[in-house]
């Protein structure tokens, strides 16, 4: 007798649900003004902020961690920015258009 058959014998009128387990993206809302994707050098250390956009902040903290995810980087969102550790100005504009967003690139 597995786990389920000991459930159903406790809870004979509970009806099972089927539940998917697969992660999907979150609808972010997308804006019209372009997200600004500019580099600069903190501490001689090189960084990627992105900055302008106008959604929920929960949105845009979720954002800045899937982007730190998919590329193994350190990070932090402060002050409705994202600093990125490192030059990935050319991938994160890559993959922020692959979603939807406009990205336009300032400095260098």
């Amino acid at each position: 007798m597995d786990l389920k058959d000991q459930l159903k014998n406790l809870f004979p009128e509970h009806e099972e649900k089927d539940i998917k387990t697969t992660k999907e993206d979150k609808g972010l809302w997308l804006q019209d003004d372009p997200i600004i994707c500019k580099y600069e050098k903190r501490k001689g250390k090189p960084i990627t902020i992105l900055e302008g956009y106008t959604g929920a902040t929960e949105d845009f903290k979720a954002l800045a961690k899937e982007l730190k995810q998919k590329l193994s980087v350190g990070g932090s969102f402060k002050d409705d920015k994202i600093i990125i550790q490192g030059d990935f100005r050319d991938k994160i504009m890559e993959m922020l258009k692959a979603k939807g967003f406009n990205v336009k690139r300032v400095g260098g």
